[in-house]
């Protein structure tokens, strides 16, 4: 049980840390699979994982990620933006293996049990087969950077997704030389974490 608290402790966002060494067939295996073994709204499975390993398909996309991290720098005053510039956003090129994560609320038919209320429970299934993905990828001694310095219809173009199918995540997967114990963005000063203490609340939000 304490490895399960070990690895949610382990976890980070991987930017500067990828080896750029090729991940081995059937640990990609594993790690996928424990993101498919993630639950979803009515059993419908609603993700699909699209690899990318081809250095110029690779390159590619991080020159369109340039572009739009620079749109956000620029939209900064100017004491963020001193904060921002030296924190890197994206591993693409040095994981060497990127996972667009997929969302199809069409999956599983018009009637899927458990989502006629609340729609966004599709989309919520497919972020657990994320989190899964990220937590088996920890365990595993592998780094994860979740890259969103991105126009959604670019890479829906880019790895052929079709409406209403859409791509919600472009996952940087591979062996790393560590983790860092201080999340990039609180080693930066860009944000610190808030304290659970502030995110609890008994019987209504706020008291």
């Amino acid at each position: 049980m304490r490895a399960v608290y070990d690895t949610i402790a382990k976890r980070r966002d991987v930017r500067a840390e990828f080896t750029g060494e090729k991940l081995d067939e059937q640990v990609l295996m594993r790690v996928l699979t424990a993101a498919h073994s993630a639950p979803s709204v009515g059993n419908s499975h609603p993700w699909d994982f699209v690899l990318i390993d081809d250095p110029q398909r690779l390159a590619e996309f991080a020159t369109h990620v340039a572009t739009r991290r620079q749109a956000f720098a620029e939209s900064l005053p100017e004491p963020r933006k001193d904060v921002f510039n030296p924190i890197k956003v994206e591993g693409i090129r040095e994981s060497g293996l990127g996972v667009v994560v997929t969302y199809d609320p069409t999956r599983g038919g018009p009637h899927i049990l458990g989502r006629h209320t609340i729609d966004e429970t599709g989309l919520m299934s497919a972020a657990l087969a994320i989190q899964n993905l990220w937590l088996a990828a920890t365990a595993e001694g592998l780094g994860v950077g979740w890259v969103s310095f991105y126009q959604e219809e670019f890479l829906a173009d880019f790895v052929g997704c079709k409406q209403p199918v859409r791509p919600i995540a472009w996952l940087c997967l591979g062996p790393v030389t560590h983790l860092e114990e201080v999340p990039d963005l609180e080693r930066f000063g860009w944000r610190s974490r808030r304290p659970l203490k502030d995110a609890i609340h008994r019987d209504h939000l706020g008291s």
